[in-house]
């Protein structure tokens, strides 16, 4: 498994977290069906989970006239998902990784998510940056 398709299951496990409520095993299992997930792709569920309500508060203060409930599902696991590849994985560069975000938002978002993630990553961007 590749990193953009580590990059797109994971997104996929945690949007069915955030919208089913799921547990983080079975929802890993339903989007990798018979693959294994990779190290890369667990780091990124896992480690999204666990640093949710940090991740959370950057994109609360990123946002511009919305809130993050207002956000779409699949928007909302893709930019908490890319907010914290940027963060706390140190050996990408940050922008392959925010990249690799907006064309996710692109392909599976919907109409204007691309754009939208977009905004959303480059505010959140200068955040950590200025961390």
């Amino acid at each position: 498994m590749n990193r953009r398709v580590a990059r797109l299951r994971a997104a996929q496990a945690l949007y069915q977290i955030d919208l089913a409520d799921s547990e983080l095993d079975i929802a890993i299992k339903s989007v990798v069906e018979e693959e294994t997930p990779s190290e890369f792709m667990l780091q990124l569920v896992n480690g999204t989970i666990e640093q949710k309500n940090t991740i959370d508060q950057i994109i609360s203060e990123s946002l511009q006239g919305w809130t993050i409930e207002r956000m779409g599902l699949v928007d909302r696991a893709i930019v908490r998902m890319t907010i914290y590849e940027m963060k706390y994985i140190e050996d990408i560069p940050v922008n392959v990784t925010f990249n690799e975000g907006i064309e996710l938002a692109k392909a599976f978002g919907g109409e204007e998510s691309g754009k939208f993630v977009n905004g959303v990553l480059s505010k959140a961007l200068e955040k950590i940056k200025g961390e």
